[in-house]
């Protein structure tokens, strides 16, 4: 079979290595070398994986704060039939990562877009982690305020996939004290660092374990964290339905978590999320069927 050539005026979306260079494909070697230009997330991460492969395509940035206005100069290329690639410092682009806005564009102008796929950090993750993967969710990062993450995490519950999420190796231990906080100490988690990296890192067991294992030392690195499918335990649906009833009362939220934190042996922040959370919920129910 012949060699396939890169096709002019297109969008080839290539994925690089998360960390070990061996890990690329020789298609996107083959398209890294045959396009016209590199779009690159960083141009000076980029050169050294082009220099360790022997590719002298031009390279040019393209990153989340020159996104909007790189993508009509690169439009403007693959419409004079340029074939352009489209790379992140490691990874797919556009998952988590700049190129989801170049791609939108390229589309709306009837530009082709090809995957060449490759590393993935969130699948890396799953397929280790001894989590289920027969159905999971892919949630990027969570948000870096603790009173909005805990009201994620919160929304985590019974949802009956397991979850994979992208976290700062700075927030990481303030992340996994609200999942102890808002889940359980017993739910299972696993912490993925530094995936095919000299310091490689899979870690598996409880949340708290989870927490006192990375509580011991500053944590470096890249951080993918995923939850097992969270479980409506009995006395989790007796606490919700004590904070509806509450909540039909008119009670303000911190009067309900001052109320219900004793009876429960929970904390106050853990229901006052909990009640935010069915609040907006019957809010939005409410708006949906006027």
């Amino acid at each position: 079979m012949a060699e396939e050539q890169v096709c002019g005026g297109t969008l080839y979306v290539v994925a690089t290595p998360i960390g070990n260079l061996e890990d690329i494909s020789l298609r996107a070697l083959r398209v890294l070398r045959q396009v016209a230009l590199i779009a690159a997330e960083d141009t000076r991460h980029s050169r050294k994986l082009l220099a360790h492969y022997g590719i002298g395509t031009p390279l040019t940035s393209c990153y989340a704060h020159n996104e909007a206005d790189k993508s009509a100069a690169l439009l403007d290329r693959l419409h004079q039939g340029a074939a352009i690639a489209l790379i992140s410092d490691a990874g797919t682009p556009a998952i988590s990562d700049p190129g989801a806005l170049l791609v939108q564009h390229c589309i709306s102008a009837g530009i082709p877009v090809v995957p060449v796929p490759g590393p993935c950090a969130a699948i890396a993750a799953l397929c280790a982690a001894g989590l289920p993967t027969g159905s999971f969710c892919f949630d990027g990062f969570l948000p870096a305020k603790s009173s909005a993450r805990r009201r994620q995490l919160a929304s985590y519950v019974g949802l009956q996939r397991t979850l994979v999420l992208y976290e700062a190796p700075h927030r990481l231990c303030v992340c996994l004290r609200d999942i102890v906080e808002q889940l359980g100490e017993l739910q299972p988690v696993a912490v993925a660092r530094e995936l095919t990296k000299r310091h490689e890192e899979l870690f598996r067991g409880s949340a708290v374990e989870a927490l006192r294992h990375f509580s011991t030392q500053p944590v470096r690195g890249e951080i993918v964290l995923l939850l097992a499918p969270v479980a409506i335990t009995t006395p989790r649906l007796e606490l919700a339905e004590a904070v509806r009833q509450l909540l039909q009362q008119g009670l303000a939220l911190r009067q309900i978590a001052r109320q219900l934190a004793a009876d429960y042996d929970c904390s106050g922040s853990a229901i006052y999320a909990l009640a935010q959370q069915l609040r907006d919920a019957q809010v939005n129910d409410e708006s949906e069927s006027r």
